[in-house]
């Protein structure tokens, strides 16, 4: 199965999957693919809802961020990735390229990672920017709590924030997971609305990556 597909199964579940397959294959009249409503594939935040902050998480820099340090800026990109997921891999350089052309126009990208997995560790996420030289923040949550409070549950997953510090867009980075067939740049266009005072034309789309490894909460037997 391509990894695209297994990605909508393990979000949507088997009953849904084709069901998702028909929406992101449009109506036949142009419809734009994975477009939603804002909060179809979030349970947790809404387009327009204010963004959770995150305080004193370490970062590849050996230093402590919080969103303080991007609540001036006109916009501020948060991607949750990590290191091991081949989908998160494949938008490396596109995160560079997002930095490079939006950060004169006063935009931050942060790059979150929760996974505890070996290969998804603060060392390990050091040697990866080292060798991609990352030039945006990439951060560490060990409790996993930004994550959940974003409601991200795959890897990559972006949020545009806005300068009233509200969530403008949130879901893939673009129409091509793999970014070798890209036609819309949704990241990127809800930026340019953002930054020129408007809303964006798309404010939501299925985010397509790897589940992010949430630990397991124990369930405690009610007593009875």
């Amino acid at each position: 199965m391509p990894r695209v597909a297994q990605a909508m199964q393990s979000f949507f579940g088997l009953r849904s999957l084709t069901i998702v397959f028909l929406a992101l294959a449009g109506s036949g009249t142009g419809g734009v693919s994975g477009i939603a409503a804002a909060g179809q594939y979030n349970s947790v935040i809404s387009v327009g809802d204010a963004a959770p902050s995150w305080e004193a998480l370490e970062g590849v820099d050996g230093k402590h961020h919080s969103r303080a340090e991007t609540s001036d800026k006109a916009a501020t990109v948060v991607v949750f990735t990590c290191n091991s997921c081949p989908y998160a891999v494949d938008v490396e350089d596109r995160l560079i390229w997002l930095h490079e052309n939006y950060s004169p126009r006063d935009v931050a990208v942060v790059a979150i990672n929760v996974n505890l997995i070996d290969e998804d560790s603060l060392p390990a996420m050091k040697e990866k920017a080292e060798s991609k030289a990352f030039p945006f923040a990439y951060l560490i949550d060990p409790s996993q709590q930004i994550a959940k409070q974003f409601g991200a549950k795959f890897t990559p997953q972006c949020f545009v924030i806005n300068q009233a510090g509200k969530v403008a867009y949130m879901g893939s980075m673009d129409d091509s997971p793999d970014g070798k067939q890209i036609t819309q740049r949704y990241v990127a266009e809800a930026l340019d609305a953002v930054l020129a005072g408007k809303n964006p034309k798309v404010t939501e789309t299925v985010p397509i990556g790897c589940q992010i490894r949430f630990k397991r909460e124990r369930r405690t037997r009610s007593s009875r």
